[in-house]
């Protein structure tokens, strides 16, 4: 009889190996994808000073600093801005990614509140006031506007009114999945967003490896949920499915930052005849599209112009400083603030309000 115990411990041997390569691919696999998350997420970001907004920017805005604890114990800095009086409701606002906090917002705030609204708005973790070391993670945002609205509704701080939400990119994927833990909320404006966390990392990462990026992806919600739990999954669609909020998406299908794909057309697959949803596509107006341009365009031109005068390379690492110092000491000389500061598409937000307007009752 023919002795097979032989081939049956090579057969042993070759599986153990196979076994070992596969798991250190995998193992591999998956600290490169959080090596590459943690590079683009877990960063601290903070707001540009010579182009920062101030309160002192817009006549009659008043503001009031607060700070609130966020998952982790990490302080959060909120502000509540006013203007006029007999306010019918509550805008909380989430800010977008890596621009640092809400500041750049700071025009938006000034037109709901001036146009009826408290607008609470704050800085997420790992951003301009607010501490962390880092972002975390795009979960992270849901949790922040989780706590942020949760501080607006039980610190007895502010007066009692309908709570509406607002959005823009990181910011209107937040607004639209914290509606799974605050279905008492009236009515959503998300600008820009994306229905799932991990989309912002495809999104990016198909412009950098193609299809390669699918790789990673499993890696991605893998590292989300260990970190954030039940907050990673949630989606902004879980969201609207636990709550009866008017939702109102806007988006621009020429945004090359988050495409149409990843939000407004799921959404609209699904809710294109539920009358609590109200879509306005955009064309041709980007990710950022909340401005009149007129002036921002004529001084992104003027200053094009400064950069041929200089008289060094701005591009090379040796004159990185040098550049730096130059580019502010332009811009502070330069720009009319408060062209900048009030250059807002006012027809669209008078869309917003008028939404609001309607659902808050």
């Amino acid at each position: 009889m023919k002795n097979t115990k032989p081939k049956s411990k090579k057969k042993k041997i070759l599986f153990i190996i196979l076994s070992i390569v596969v798991t250190l691919i995998i193992t591999g696999d998956w600290i490169l994808t959080v090596m590459v998350y943690n590079e683009n997420f877990n960063q601290r970001f903070e707001s540009y000073e010579p182009l920062m907004l101030y309160v002192d920017d817009f006549d009659g805005l008043h503001r009031t600093k607060y700070e609130f604890s966020s998952n982790g114990g990490q302080k959060l800095a909120g502000y509540m801005y006013s203007s006029g009086e007999n306010q019918r409701g509550i805008v909380v606002m989430a800010h977008g990614f890596g621009g640092g906090g809400h500041n750049s917002y700071m025009d938006c705030v000034n037109y709901f509140a001036c146009h009826g609204y408290y607008v609470f708005s704050y800085d997420a973790t790992g951003n301009d006031e607010s501490e962390g070391e880092g972002v975390g993670g795009l979960p992270q945002g849901v949790i922040d506007l989780d706590y942020a609205i949760t501080f607006v509704e039980e610190s007895g701080k502010f007066p009692s009114l309908p709570i509406v939400l607002f959005g823009h990119s990181w910011g209107g994927y937040s607004v639209c999945s914290v509606l799974t833990y605050h279905p008492e909320v009236k009515a959503v404006i998300a600008c820009s967003g994306f229905n799932a966390s991990p989309n912002l990392f495809e999104a990016e990462g198909k412009k950098q490896v193609g299809n390669g990026i699918y790789l990673m992806l499993p890696f991605v919600k893998l590292h989300e949920r260990i970190q954030y739990g039940g907050y990673a999954s949630n989606t902004a669609l879980d969201g609207f499915s636990k709550s009866n909020a008017a939702i109102m998406i806007v988006h621009s299908f020429d945004d090359e930052v988050v495409p149409a794909e990843y939000g407004y057309e799921i959404y609209y697959e699904k809710y294109k005849d539920d009358s609590r949803f109200s879509f306005i596509p955009l064309e041709n107006k980007g990710h950022n599209y909340f401005n009149d341009d007129t002036y921002r365009n004529e001084f992104n031109a003027k200053f094009d112009e400064w950069l041929k005068t200089l008289d060094y390379d701005y591009n090379t690492e040796e004159n990185r400083e040098r550049f730096s110092e130059d580019k502010a000491n332009y811009i502070y000389q330069n720009l009319d603030r408060e062209k900048w500061c009030n250059s807002l598409d006012l027809e669209l937000f008078e869309d917003f309000v008028g939404f609001y307007d309607e659902h808050i009752h």
